[in-house]
C-alpha cells in the first residue's frame, strides 16, 4: 500500500507539471519525493520513511513559510491540517505566487487549520497543592481518538493518549514512559493501557514506535523505554504484560536491523560492529533533510559547518531521535552545534535501554516456556554488558562514557551515565565508584544536571530534567545506595515545590546549578509549560516521600 502511495504521488506530480503553466518541469523536486535507496555504507542507511511529511508534500510552499518565518514557532506550520487537497493547494501556491498583492500569510491562513491552542484550557489554582495540581492537569493534558482531518501530519492513534504539553501537542515515546509514573500514582490504570495499546499498534503499523505520532517522526524512533513500560504494566497491577512479548521482539528486529551483515568497524542504520566484533548501537534518522519541526533552525546550523548539509541534517536529526536534543554529548565543539557528530558516538544510555530490552525479551519468554528464545536473549544482554564495560566503562575515573566510535576514544561524560543502573546493567563496583563521581560533578542542591558542561544547549549544564532525577534515584536505590538516592529525590522535588510555588505550574526543565532552582532555558524553543513527564516523576515522588515542604 506505501508504494502505491508513492506512486500515486508521482503521478499527481506529473499531472501538476502540465497544469501548472508558471512553473518549469525541471523546477519540481521529484526526488525530494522518490527515495531512492542508497548503497550500504559505513556512515549510511535506510533510505526515508515512505509515508509523506508536509515538507514532502509542499515542497518549495514548505520551504517558503519556513525560511520567512511567519509562524514564531517552525513546528506550527508542520502540525497545520490542510482544508483540500495538498496537491491542490501547492497548485494554487504556483498559480499566485508571483501576482502583485500576494500575501503568504493569508495563503496559509485561507488553506489550513492552524494547530489548535489548548493552553488556555486550564487555570492553575495557587490554593492546589503539588499533588492536587497533577491529578487535575491529566484531563487537559489527554487527547482522545477523533477522526482523522485528511492529509494531517497527525498519525491517529486508536486509543487515548497524553501529550507533555505547551508546543508538544502529540504523544512521545520516552516522555509517556515517565508521565506513566505518575498517572499510576493517579489511580489512571486505563490511561496506563491505552498508552500501551497505542505504542503496540504503532509497533504493528510502522515496525518501531515513532519519535511521536506525526509523520515527520516516522523516520526515528527514541530511547526504546517499551520494557520499561511492560515492567511498569506488572508492577501497577495491569495485566497482560506478557502479550507485547510479539511488539518487543519487533522492536528489538528495528534497532538491531542489518547487525548480521556488517563487518569489524561498520554501521548501519542504528548497530556498529564493534572493532572486536561486539555489537552496540547509536542513534539514527532514515532520513538526511532538515526537519520539518525545525526547518530553519536546521538550515542554519548546516550553513555553519563545513560538512555536507545532508550529514549535519542526520546528525540533528539522530540527536533529536536521543531525546538530548541537543547536548555537548553529540558535539565536537561544546560551543558550536555545526558541530554535531551524534551518528558517530556510542551513547550508553542507549545500550543500556536494549539491555533492558533483551533482558525483558528473555524473562517473557522464559515465562511462557520458550526455552530457546529466553537462552539466546539472556546470552545477547550479556554480550552487550560486556562490550559496553570494554568500550563506554572508564575505569580510571569509575564512570561510564559515550564512546566515539569513529576516533576510537570515550566521549564526554553526562547524567546519562545513571542509565546502566537503572536497567541493571552496571555491577555494584561500578555502582559505587559512579556514587562518587555523580555527587562530585552533577549534584546540587536542585537535583542532578544533564552534564558540567555549560553549552548553551538544553541538555546540559545549568539544566536538570525529571526523567534523569528519576533513573538516578531509582538505579543508586536499586544498587544499595539508598542514600544518594533519597538526597537527590528530596532536592528534586524541593526544586519544582519552589518553581510552582512562585508560578502555579511545572515545566519541562529546571535551572539548578545556583543555590535557588528556577525555570530553564536553553535549546532551540522557549521553555514549555504542562509538563507531561515532570508531572510524571514529581507525583510518583510525591507517593514516595511526601509533599514538599517549604519554598
Amino acid at each position: 500500500m506505501l508504494n502505491q502511495r508513492m506512486r500515486s504521488v508521482e503521478e499527481e506530480l506529473l499531472i501538476d507539471m502540465h497544469l501548472n503553466y508558471e512553473t518549469d518541469p525541471c523546477e519540481l523536486k521529484l526526488d525530494e519525493m522518490m527515495e531512492v535507496e542508497p548503497e550500504p555504507e559505513m556512515i549510511e542507511g535506510m533510505p526515508a520513511s515512505d509515508a509523506l511529511t508536509p515538507a514532502d508534500r509542499y515542497l518549495e510552499l514548505f520551504e517558503h513559510v519556513q525560511s520567512t518565518r511567519i509562524f514564531a514557532d517552525s513546528k506550527t506550520f508542520p502540525d497545520c491540517a490542510p482544508k483540500i487537497d495538498p496537491l491542490d493547494i501547492l497548485i494554487r501556491y504556483r498559480r499566485v505566487k508571483r501576482r502583485p498583492g500576494f500575501d503568504l500569510r493569508e495563503f496559509v491562513h485561507a488553506h489550513f487549520w492552524l494547530p489548535e491552542d489548548y493552553s488556555k484550557e486550564y487555570i492553575s489554582n495557587p490554593e492546589n497543592s503539588l499533588k492536587e495540581h497533577i491529578d487535575n492537569l491529566w484531563p487537559t493534558l489527554t487527547r482522545e481518538p477523533q477522526d482523522h482531518i485528511p492529509w494531517s501530519s497527525l498519525l491517529a492513534l486508536p486509543q487515548s493518549y497524553i501529550v507533555p504539553g505547551g508546543r508538544f501537542s502529540e504523544t512521545y515515546y520516552w516522555d509517556s514512559y515517565f508521565t506513566m509514573l505518575g498517572l499510576a500514582e493517579s489511580g489512571r490504570g486505563d490511561l496506563l493501557k491505552c498508552m500501551a495499546d497505542n505504542f503496540a499498534w504503532m509497533i504493528e503499523i510502522y515496525g518501531h514506535i515513532p519519535n511521536g505520532n506525526r509523520t515527520y517522526y516516522l523516520s526515528r524512533s527514541q530511547p526504546p523505554v517499551f520494557a520499561l513500560m511492560v515492567e511498569l504494566f506488572e508492577e501497577d497491577g495491569v495485566r497482560g504484560a506478557r502479550r507485547y512479548l510479539d511488539h518487543l521482539l519487533m522492536e528489538y528486529n528495528f534497532w538491531m536491523d542489518g547487525a548480521e551483515s556488517l563487518v569489524l568497524n561498520q554501521a548501519y542504520r542504528h548497530v556498529v560492529r564493534m572493532p572486536n566484533g561486539a555489537l552496540l548501537n547509536r542513534y539514527w534518522d532514515d532520513r538526511d533533510t532538515p526537519r520539518d519541526e525545525s526547518w530553519l533552525e536546521d538550515v542554519e546550523t548546516a550553513k555553519h559547518s563545513s560538512r555536507p548539509a545532508n550529514e549535519v541534517y542526520r546528525d540533528l536529526r539522530a540527536g533529536a531521535a536521543s531525546g538530548w536534543d541537543y547536548s555537548s554529548r553529540w558535539l565536537r565543539d561544546t560551543h558550536r552545534l555545526a558541530s554535531i557528530r551524534t551518528t558517530q558516538f556510542i551513547p550508553i544510555d542507549l545500550n543500556a535501554f536494549l539491555f533492558k530490552l533483551e533482558s525483558t525479551i528473555a524473562n517473557i519468554s522464559g515465562l511462557k516456556g520458550d526455552r530457546e528464545t529466553e537462552t539466546a536473549f539472556r546470552q545477547k544482554a550479556a554480550d552487550r554488558r560486556a562490550a559496553v564495560t570494554h568500550y563506554l566503562w572508564d575505569d580510571e575515573a569509575g564512570c561510564f562514557r559515550d564512546y566515539d566510535w569513529r576516533r576510537e576514544q570515550q566521549a564526554r561524560f553526562s547524567a546519562a551515565s545513571i542509565v546502566p543502573l537503572y536497567t541493571g546493567m552496571a555491577t555494584h563496583e561500578q555502582a559505587d565508584r559512579l556514587a562518587d563521581v555523580v555527587r562530585a560533578r552533577l549534584l546540587t542542591p536542585g537535583g542532578i544536571m544533564a552534564s558540567d558542561y555549560e553549552s548553551g544547549e538544553q541538555w546540559d549544564k545549568p539544566n536538570g530534567w525529571a526523567p534523569l532525577q528519576w533513573m538516578a534515584i531509582q538505579g543508586f536505590k536499586l544498587y544499595g545506595n539508598d542514600a544518594l538516592g533519597d538526597e537527590i529525590a528530596h532536592c528534586w522535588l524541593k526544586t519544582v515545590n519552589h518553581v510552582y510555588a512562585q508560578h502555579h505550574k511545572l515545566v519541562e526543565k529546571y535551572h539548578i546549578a545556583d543555590s535557588t532552582p528556577q525555570e530553564g532555558g536553553g535549546g532551540e524553543y522557549p521553555l514549555q509549560d504542562g509538563f507531561g513527564w515532570t508531572n510524571g516523576v514529581v507525583r510518583r515522588l510525591i507517593s514516595l516521600y511526601g509533599e514538599p515542604s517549604g519554598n
